[in-house]
């Protein structure tokens, strides 16, 4: 019979090892240089709205994913034009995320710091409750393939609260630690899942968190590096190598990995950000050359919300009804737009920006 592990013995940080090891600083400069790329070309977009509005949705979906909630990508964004009551509750859930991250950054935007409180109404968004810190033990993470224990986070809200102190002290005060950012970044990330500080949402939560800190070293200008892809890809190493941290002190393999995950995710989000702004600079020439109803907020429109309504088209534009659909029905006749009717709908759907998102993941 395996015995269940023992409760994680909480550490403060920074850790008590050498983590700027040459290979791992070394891949840490790599990993910059590619994440200074993204930052660069996401500034090429006029309206980052665009990016915040698209790209966050298939965050949501692979960071659910992760942990086995999961909806298609296109409910997803047919859910940006829908009102609440129509939309199942799996994708409401993901939607969440979205609305989470969201709410992060503008925190971030005002007040520059990571604070608990922060993290804490992040977690609400989530999961829309106020249920807090963890204030009861029992808390266990199992193996959901066998009901295996394998790992016991800290049991008692005093723990919790001062592991969390640390925590906020050692994102937001670099005297702690002078360490490379995306370094800190790995380390912050297994403390705070350790520390597992919530009933529920830890996960989503840090790797919210992860983009944030990101924005606020000013690596990036908005939260568009999406690691989840990545952590879906190579789920099992992903649980394996925080394990190890926690049972080994193998801080080096952990930092090593999720360095690679912010190259590769930096590299196919430039990839997807230069087919977005290749996109919306031919669908502006071509509309613009054909139709005299041609502006700058269409545009942005159509590449903001990859399904649009009516009505949704006749609040954004701030014009009538009729004139809403003229423009969207003349798109579609055109092939930029695809109208598709469902019950008493019509959707209209920028299907090119749409492969875009999904078809290259």
């Amino acid at each position: 019979m395996i015995s269940e592990p023992k409760e994680w013995e909480w550490r403060p940080l920074p850790p008590k090892v050498n983590v700027e090891t040459p290979e791992v600083l070394k891949k840490a400069l790599e990993a910059q240089q590619y994440l200074s790329e993204l930052k660069g070309i996401s500034q090429t977009i006029p309206n980052q709205g665009i990016l915040l509005n698209t790209l966050p949705i298939q965050e949501a979906r692979d960071s659910s994913e992760i942990e086995n909630i999961v909806t298609t990508s296109d409910a997803l964004y047919k859910a940006d034009v829908e009102k609440e009551k129509r939309i199942d509750q799996t994708t409401k859930e993901v939607q969440r995320y979205a609305v989470a991250l969201k709410e992060g950054f503008v925190r971030i935007q005002k007040g520059g710091l990571i604070r608990i409180n922060d993290i804490i109404a992040i977690q609400e968004n989530l999961e829309d409750n106020d249920a807090g810190v963890r204030a009861l033990p029992g808390t266990k993470l199992t193996n959901p393939s066998t009901g295996e224990v394998v790992f016991v986070p800290p049991q008692h809200k005093d723990v919790i609260l001062k592991a969390l102190d640390n925590l906020e002290q050692y994102i937001n005060n670099d005297e702690l630690s002078n360490v490379h950012p995306l370094i800190k970044m790995a380390i912050i990330h297994v403390q705070f899942e350790s520390i597992h500080p919530f009933y529920d949402g830890n996960g989503r939560t840090g790797r919210i968190i992860n983009m944030l800190y990101l924005v606020q070293k000013g690596l990036l200008d908005i939260p568009v590096l999406y690691l989840s892809r990545y952590i879906v890809q190579n789920k099992p190493k992903y649980y394996e190598l925080l394990q190890r941290v926690r049972t080994h002190n193998d801080w080096e393999s952990w930092i090593l990995y999720l360095l690679e995950g912010v190259k590769q995710t930096s590299i196919g989000t430039i990839d997807d950000i230069t087919q977005i702004r290749e996109e919306m600079l031919r669908a502006k020439h071509e509309i613009r050359k054909q139709f005299s109803f041609y502006s700058q907020d269409l545009i942005n429109h159509i590449f903001r919300h990859p399904y649009t309504k009516i009505n949704h088209l006749k609040d954004d534009l701030r014009v009538s009804r009729p004139t809403a659909t003229k423009y969207l029905d003349e798109l579609s006749e055109a092939n930029f737009l695809k109208k598709v009717k469902q019950g008493r709908d019509n959707y209209y759907i920028n299907n090119n920006l749409l492969e875009i998102l999904v078809d290259n993941k």
